[in-house]
């Protein structure tokens, strides 16, 4: 399910190599496009309000408010004081997990194997808990502030038992997913292997960043009209800006 797109030209489009990571404000208006280019990417993503930065992702609001564990385009991504950071407009994946978290360096090395600086570069193993926190410390953030993210690309589901399983495939080359921001929201993020991937083989998968500007807001009516509850976390979002 995807809203019909009239975008203006590419304001800006980056790379971001498999075990990168980077951070930037989406200013309200924007449009930001996440392309998995190989096929089976994960990017785990932190987003906090630009202005008041102790506002942040409130994941397990975002997914009881919308009666949903299955995150896709129509849904919205709340702040914990109920606001809009970004509105899922387009996706062609179809599920993001927002279960499953993100590894630190102990964990890579019992999964990977020792992968250090020394022997391999620019190619050693990076981690989720740093490569976020590397990011956070650019905006005077640190561990504190290191809540639940959201893993796109990625799917998990829970069988009978409440068991959590990875599916593998889920994305595939050419898949994305667009996020338009309502309010000016700092994006967090990092391109690693979902903590859950059984793949024994250290090897992160690059995405393609591009940046919009749309021409109306109608750009957010698929999520706006989705539930009652969006309407009202637009509301929310809009009153800041009165």
């Amino acid at each position: 399910m995807t809203a019909a797109l009239s975008l203006r030209p590419t304001l800006y489009e980056e790379l971001l190599p498999g075990g990168g990571h980077t951070s930037f404000v989406l200013k309200r208006g924007q449009l930001l496009r996440i392309s998995d280019l190989e096929g089976g990417a994960n990017v785990s993503l932190l987003l906090l309000s630009a202005s008041e930065k102790s506002e942040r992702l409130n994941l397990p609001d975002s997914l009881k408010c919308q009666h949903t564990a299955k995150l896709t385009a129509g849904h919205c991504l709340y702040s914990d004081m109920g606001r809009v950071l970004a509105a899922i407009t387009a996706d062609t994946c179809g599920w993001h997990d927002s279960f499953g978290g993100v590894l630190n360096a102990e964990e890579v090395a019992e999964k990977y194997g020792q992968g250090r600086y020394q022997e391999l570069r620019n190619g050693f193993f990076r981690n989720g808990v740093d490569n976020l926190l590397v990011e956070m410390g650019k905006w005077n953030l640190n561990l504190q502030d290191l809540l639940m993210n959201l893993n796109l690309f990625s799917k998990v589901t829970v069988d009978g038992d409440g068991r959590f399983q990875f599916v593998p495939d889920n994305s595939r080359a050419g898949d994305y997913i667009e996020l338009y921001a309502p309010m000016d929201t700092l994006v967090v993020l990092t391109a690693l292997q979902h903590p859950m991937d059984p793949d024994p083989i250290y090897a992160p998968r690059p995405v393609q960043l591009s940046w919009h500007k749309v021409k109306s807001d109608g750009i957010s009516v698929l999520c706006r009209t989705s539930r009652a509850e969006n309407a009202r976390g637009f509301h929310n979002t809009e009153r800041q800006y009165l």
